[in-house]
């Protein structure tokens, strides 16, 4: 009698923290109730020009996505500044991060860093040391990620945890509607 085995099927998560000079990405698989951590790290843009900047987050998503292929994709949502060109500058480096997603056609979804806090630490104020501590926590890491890369898998482990966003641009919708036109 031959019996067969059957592999967990995961959900794969990109977790995206988008900035302008370092954009912090995390993924992890959600297998069943558990998350198993895939890897981390930030594309850091240097002191170039802005387009430069935004083809650097592009292409180093691009290979993140290639890489690692994840199914689905959380973003932090931008904050209002004190400073309107510098949330206006987040917002362009928060474009090249969604565009890199769109381009592999996968669904985006969006989380206010509240929403991520309160998933992740249980506190919507909770400071980024505290951040730190959880993602290393949940996902059994030896040491705390650095912040960019923190807050990146705490928005990956924000949208595991069932958390539907604000804003959904789901890659189905997106060809269906090209269909129609």
């Amino acid at each position: 009698m031959t019996s067969l085995v059957y592999a967990a099927k995961g959900i794969r998560i990109l977790g995206i923290d988008p900035g302008l000079r370092i954009t912090g990405f995390g993924i992890v698989e959600k297998i069943g109730n558990r998350l198993v951590y895939i890897g981390s790290g930030c594309v850091v843009t240097g002191e170039s020009g802005l387009p430069d900047r935004l083809k650097t987050i592009l292409d180093g998503l691009n290979e993140i996505i290639l890489q690692h292929k994840p199914e689905q994709v959380a973003v932090e949502q931008v904050f209002v500044n004190i400073n309107p060109k510098s949330t206006l500058l987040l917002g362009q480096a928060r474009g090249a991060a969604i565009s890199a997603a769109v381009l592999h056609e996968l669904s985006v979804y969006e989380y206010t860093a509240l929403q991520v806090k309160q998933a992740v630490v249980g506190n919507g104020h909770a400071r980024k040391e505290q951040v730190q501590e959880m993602v290393m926590r949940l996902l059994g890491l030896g040491e705390r990620p650095r912040p960019d890369a923190a807050d990146a898998l705490a928005c990956a482990i924000c949208h595991a945890h069932g958390g539907t966003g604000l804003l959904t641009l789901s890659a189905r919708n997106r060809s269906k509607r090209s269909k129609r036109l």
